[in-house]
């Protein structure tokens, strides 16, 4: 498994490829010595990411692979629909996935998420509005949605009621 450190806004990513695959992206508290990628599929990530800090990307184009249950690949393809800039809650992710009484089920899935921004549980707020959930820290999910509402100018950081 080949990982790479890359510094971002919101602090140190570790990004870990493996088989060909995008495996992990994931935002660090500690320190780390920034590690470039040494392969091509990492050095793409990062520049995806690259633009997407900068605002100039929307959409991913990365082999990406987590491991999890069956239903947790259906929790984080439907996160995958969460267009940019938008945001749904918990419980209109449960009705969208026809599991109306699974919310606390696909909330947890979304926190076992290891592919942040890309796979965008960053976009799943609280039914109040409130941020809530984001093992990367509340203050980062506040930052991504502040930072995709500023560029496309019309964004949401709360849910409208």
């Amino acid at each position: 498994m080949e990982t790479a450190y890359y510094k971002t806004p919101i602090g140190i990513a570790r990004l870990t490829e493996e088989d060909d695959f995008i495996t992990t992206i994931y935002m660090l508290d500690e320190e780390f010595e920034i590690k470039p990628p040494q392969t091509p599929i990492l050095k793409e990530a990062i520049k995806q990411l690259d633009e997407y800090f900068a605002g100039e990307r929307k959409v991913f184009d990365l082999p990406i692979k987590q491991k999890g249950s069956a239903f947790q690949q259906q929790v984080w393809e439907e996160l995958s629909k969460i267009a940019y800039g938008n945001t749904i809650s918990y419980m209109q992710q449960s009705k969208l996935m026809n599991n109306p009484l699974g919310i606390r089920a696909i909330a947890s899935a979304n926190g076992k998420n290891n592919l942040i921004i890309v796979i965008p549980c960053h976009r799943v707020i609280g039914s109040d509005g409130s941020l809530t959930g984001f093992g990367c820290g509340i203050w980062r999910k506040k930052w991504l949605l502040e930072h995709e509402a500023r560029v496309i100018g019309t964004g949401q950081t709360k849910l409208d009621l």
